[in-house]
């Protein structure tokens, strides 16, 4: 009986370091997109592409911004090994000011939380003439 014991012990613990060993990866091209300096009401949509390395299937649970002007958009079936996915991102162009958002990935991956990051200036080209015109004076003064 005991041997019986030890057996099934054995094949337990086998068993479940075996399993362990399937998990899913994911390895993003860029964790950082800039968007640089882009006009008010240009288009915001940006994608963060990624790739499951691992051995299991990559489930994307949630995708969540740090501001309500960013919205992110995840891919609702699970990545295979080997497969790729998107993340796509639509930052609203029309706030005149500089973009510095995290979008935070949540997962079943061995790093189960990534923040990503989106970064640039949204610029008002009619009010840029202003500027320049202010600072053309001050230079002439």
């Amino acid at each position: 009986m005991k041997k019986l014991v030890t057996l099934l012990f054995v094949g337990l613990i086998g068993f479940a370091v075996n399993a362990q060993d399937k998990v899913a990866k994911i390895e993003f091209e860029n964790e950082t997109i800039d968007y640089g300096t882009i006009e008010k009401g240009a288009d915001g949509v940006r994608v963060f592409k990624f790739k499951n390395t691992g051995s299991a299937p990559l489930i994307i649970s949630k995708v969540k911004s740090s501001c309500g002007c960013t919205v992110p958009k995840k891919p609702e079936e699970p990545i295979m090994p080997g497969d790729t996915g998107e993340i796509e991102v639509k930052y609203d162009t029309n706030r005149v000011m500089p973009i510095r958002k995290t979008i935070t990935v949540t997962s079943n991956a061995d790093r189960p939380t990534v923040a990503l990051k989106i970064k640039g200036n949204v610029i008002d080209p009619s009010k840029s003439g202003v500027l320049e015109k202010k600072k053309k004076s001050l230079i002439e003064q």
